[in-house]
C-alpha cells in the first residue's frame, strides 16, 4: 500500500476513535453531572440515550446521504454537527442544553459510523483490506479507553466541561484534515460519475499506485431498495425475525452497561478515578472478546459461538449483581462482562452475511442494526427509571441479564442452513 492509502485508513482509524470518544466521555462524566446538578437515575438516563437517539436518527437520516452527494462531504457535514455539539456541551449551565447537544452530536456520529467501514475499504488493496476494516472497527473502543484514561486526569483539575471541549477539539482538527487531505471515495467516483469523476479518479489511481483509466467504466445501473417484504419471504422470515429480537435486546443490554457502568462504581463508595478504570475494563473486555471471538470462528460454528458467549455473559452478570466485590473481583468480572457480550454480538455482524444473499444483504443488516438501535436507547433509560423506582444493584443486573438470554435463544434456534 502507498503512504496515501495508509493516511486514508489512518484518517478512518482516528474517526471511528473519536466516535468511540464521543460517545463513551458522557458515561465517565456521568458521576459528575449527578454531584453539580443532583439529576436522578432517571434523568442521567435520558442524558446516555439522547445521544443514542441521535445516533439512531443520523443512521437513518443522515448516512444514507453519503451515497448521493459523496462520502467526504457526509463526513465534512457530519464531524461539524458532532463539533458543534462536544464543544456546546463544554458550555452548558442546564440539563436541558446537554440533552439537546447529546442529540446532535449522535447525529453526527450516526452519519459516519455506517460509511466508514466500506471507505476504508475503498482505500484499500485487496490483500490489506480486510485486516485495514478490522485495524478501523478497533478505533471505537480505543477511543473509550483513552476517554477514561482523559477523563481521571482532567474531571480533577479542569472540571467535567474540559472533557467535553478536549473531544470537541479532536472533532474540529479531524473536520479540518478530512476537509485538506481526504479526497472523495473511489468507489463513488466510479458509481455515481459526478463532474471531473475521471479526473479525480485517475488522479486517486496514481496516489494508490495503480493504473489510470482513459474513460470512465460503465456506470452501474442504479438498483432499487429491495422491498421490506423480501426479508420476510419463507426462506428468510425466520432468520429476520430472530435477527430483530436478538440485535434489539443485545444493544439494550450493551448500551446500559456502556452507560451505567462508571457511575454505579462511583456509587458503591468508590474514588473516581477507580470508578473510571471499571469503565475501562468494560471497553477493554469488549476489544478481547471481539478478537477471540473472530479466532474462535475458524474452529466453531457461528450459532453455537454467540450462544455461548450469551450464555456465559448471563452468567457473570448474576455474579456482578449478587456477589460482595472487592476492587479486584469487581474489575475482572467486569472485564468478562465486556468480553463475553460484546464478542458475542459481534457474531451478528458475520451472521447477517451469511444468511442474506448479496442483493438483500444492505437492506437486511441496515434494518436489523438500525431497529436494534433502539433497544440502545431503551436500556440506558429503564435502568435509570427501574433504580429510582429502589431496585437494587442483584436486581437490575439479573434484570438486564435476561435480554442476553434471549438473544442467545434467537442466535441458537436461527434456521439458516449455511450456519452449524
Amino acid at each position: 500500500m502507498s503512504a496515501f492509502q495508509v493516511l486514508m485508513v489512518l484518517i478512518c482509524f482516528i474517526l471511528n476513535m473519536n466516535d468511540g470518544i464521543d460517545v463513551l466521555v458522557v458515561s465517565f462524566t456521568g458521576p459528575e453531572l449527578v454531584k453539580e446538578w443532583g439529576l436522578s437515575k432517571s434523568e442521567l438516563g435520558y442524558v446516555f440515550s439522547a445521544g443514542l437517539a441521535g445516533m439512531t436518527a443520523g443512521c437513518f437520516l443522515l448516512a444514507p446521504f453519503g451515497d448521493k452527494v459523496g462520502r467526504r462531504r457526509l463526513f465534512v457535514v457530519s464531524l461539524a454537527l458532532i463539533t458543534a455539539g462536544m464543544v456546546g456541551a463544554g458550555f452548558v449551565s442546564a440539563y436541558w442544553q446537554l440533552l439537546l447537544l447529546r442529540v446532535v452530536t449522535g447525529l453526527g456520529i450516526g452519519g459516519i459510523l455506517p460509511t466508514l467501514a466500506a471507505v476504508a475499504a475503498e482505500f484499500s488493496n485487496n490483500k490489506r483490506r480486510d485486516f485495514n476494516v478490522g485495524i478501523v472497527q478497533a478505533g471505537w473502543p480505543i477511543g473509550a479507553i483513552l476517554t477514561a484514561f482523559f477523563t481521571v486526569w482532567a474531571i480533577p483539575l479542569f472540571g467535567w466541561r474540559a472533557c467535553y471541549l478536549a473531544a470537541g477539539g479532536i472533532s474540529a482538527l479531524m473536520l479540518v484534515l478530512v476537509a485538506l487531505f481526504m479526497p472523495e471515495s473511489p468507489g463513488f467516483l466510479a458509481d455515481r460519475q459526478p463532474k471531473n469523476a475521471l479526473h479525480q479518479l485517475n488522479k486517486l489511481l496514481s496516489r494508490m499506485g495503480h493504473p489510470t483509466l482513459v474513460v470512465l467504466p460503465p456506470a452501474p445501473v442504479l438498483r432499487t431498495s429491495v422491498p421490506v417484504s423480501d426479508l420476510f419471504l419463507p426462506e428468510y422470515k425466520g432468520s429476520t425475525i430472530r435477527f430483530w429480537v436478538g440485535i434489539f435486546f443485545a444493544f439494550m443490554t450493551l448500551y446500559t452497561l456502556m452507560s451505567w457502568v462508571p457511575t454505579l462504581a462511583k456509587e458503591s463508595g468508590m474514588p473516581l478515578d477507580m470508578a473510571t478504570y471499571i469503565g475501562t475494563a468494560l471497553n477493554l473486555g469488549a476489544f478481547a472478546g471481539g478478537f477471540v471471538f473472530g479466532l474462535a470462528t475458524a474452529r466453531f460454528g457461528l450459532r453455537q459461538l454467540i450462544t455461548g458467549f450469551m450464555v456465559v455473559a448471563v452468567t457473570v452478570m448474576l455474579l456482578y449483581g449478587n456477589l460482595s466485590l472487592n476492587y479486584g473481583l469487581m474489575f475482572a468480572l467486569t472485564f468478562f462482562i465486556g468480553f463475553f457480550v460484546q464478542g458475542g454480538f459481534n457474531g451478528f455482524w458475520a451472521t447477517l452475511t451469511r444468511v442474506y444473499p448479496v442483493a438483500m444483504r444492505t437492506t437486511g443488516i441496515g434494518l436489523a442494526m438500525g431497529l436494534g438501535r433502539f433497544g440502545a436507547i431503551l436500556g440506558p433509560t429503564l435502568f435509570g427509571i427501574l433504580s429510582d423506582a429502589g431496585y437494587s444493584i442483584g436486581m437490575l443486573f439479573s434484570l438486564f441479564s435476561l435480554p442476553l438470554l434471549v438473544t442467545g435463544v434467537m442466535a441458537h434456534t436461527l434456521p439458516a442452513k449455511s450456519l452449524r
